[in-house]
């Protein structure tokens, strides 16, 4: 990934700066389509009534803070209108979010996400590996959270660096249920008086993964509940822009002094593995055109099962029964439905049957090192 160049409307943009108010109010001063991903924590609205406390009646550090408090679920319903709202005026027509929450208030933003005209592409389960335990023992231990990732629209081409999720997962497609641990130990921080700077503060590793798969380095990534700046953070040190906002000032200290801190990763470090659909397409009929390959040579299957097909002048291929290009000709010999002819076909160099997809990649490099 090459990083983008700043535009005219991100340099109108308070890219990294951290800013003090209603999140509402200044997502609308913010110019419209000028986002590339929104991440948003919001308030779960936990309903807590009463202390609680641990079987040796220490009291749980839990969220009684006067922001996650609502007068009612139809109050709660309004305030979410009215930040998704704002929020898809901001994003690009290609743009994306992420919001996260409880069962306290997911499902209902969930709804109110459908109703903005928001397209879901996934729920993510984040599963944490070392989850709070219910302390009385009158439910299950919440060992969950989930995330609702969607497009702008139905017809938005978000990014998904796919290929470099999987390769995180050790080559392993990447699924919707993450394992990773809470924050805790040197990453939880702590105000003056060694208590948590935020009750809800979210670990790295979450938003490494979120930025990693659906941003670019020098996208823009909004945050409207900052909180102590664990996207702002990331964000920086993965080279993305980062809008952060947030009312609560003891929080907006913290989160400054993190960012401070935080340090870019050297622009090498910030590649990742491209996704196979945003590379240029390449026609088989170019390697014939190129004497790559020649008409009247041989393709054999490389799965083993003996296929053979000839090469003709126009880039298609004809075999005993079959004829077209080397995705039908590969699919009528397999009886498949489909099949993907740079994979399943190669030629003979050095004696030995060779993809011809290696051909195709020599050309993507030789287009990649030449673009004019």
């Amino acid at each position: 990934m090459t990083e983008k160049k700043p535009t005219k409307v991100a340099a109108t943009l308070p890219l990294n700066q951290i800013l003090d108010g209603d999140c509402i109010e200044i997502m609308n001063s913010l110019p419209a389509n000028s986002v590339d991903l929104i991440f948003a924590d919001p308030p779960y609205n936990l309903q807590l009534k009463g202390e609680l406390h641990r079987p040796d009646n220490s009291k749980v550090d839990a969220v009684d803070d006067d922001w996650d408090q609502f007068d009612s679920f139809a109050v709660y319903d309004e305030f979410t209108k009215a930040w998704l709202t704002a929020a898809k005026r901001l994003l690009k027509p290609n743009g994306a979010i992420w919001v996260i929450g409880s069962y306290h208030n997911i499902f209902r933003v969930g709804a109110e996400m459908q109703n903005a005209g928001f397209w879901i592409l996934n729920d993510v389960v984040w599963r944490k590996s070392n989850p709070m335990p219910n302390f009385r023992g009158m439910r299950l231990t919440n060992a969950h959270e989930t995330m609702i990732w969607a497009s702008k629209s139905e017809k938005s081409k978000y990014t998904f660096n796919y290929d470099a999720l999987k390769a995180m997962n050790d080559g392993i497609q990447m699924r919707s249920d993450w394992v990773l641990p809470i924050c805790n130990g040197h990453e939880r921080l702590k105000d003056e008086n060694g208590n948590k700077a935020h009750p809800t503060q979210k670990p790295e590793s979450l938003l490494h993964r979120i930025l990693v798969g659906a941003t670019n380095p020098g996208d823009v990534v909004l945050d409207p509940f900052f909180g102590t700046g664990t996207t702002g953070a990331v964000a920086k040190k993965l080279g993305r822009d980062f809008i952060g906002i947030e009312r609560e000032e003891a929080y907006r200290e913290v989160a400054q002094r993190r960012i401070d801190n935080a340090r870019k990763y050297d622009r090498a470090s910030l590649e990742v593995t491209a996704s196979k659909r945003a590379e240029p397409r390449v026609p088989f009929g170019q390697l014939v055109e190129r004497g790559m390959l020649n008409p009247g040579e041989i393709l054999t299957s490389l799965n083993g099962r003996g296929h053979k097909a000839k090469v003709r002048a126009d880039g298609t291929l004809i075999a005993s029964d079959a004829k077209g290009s080397i995705h039908q000709v590969g699919a009528a010999l397999e009886g498949a439905p489909s099949c993907n002819g740079w994979t399943f076909w190669g030629f003979k160099k050095d004696g030995k049957n060779v993809p011809i997809d290696l051909l195709r990649q020599q050309i993507r490099a030789e287009m990649q090192s030449n673009p004019n």
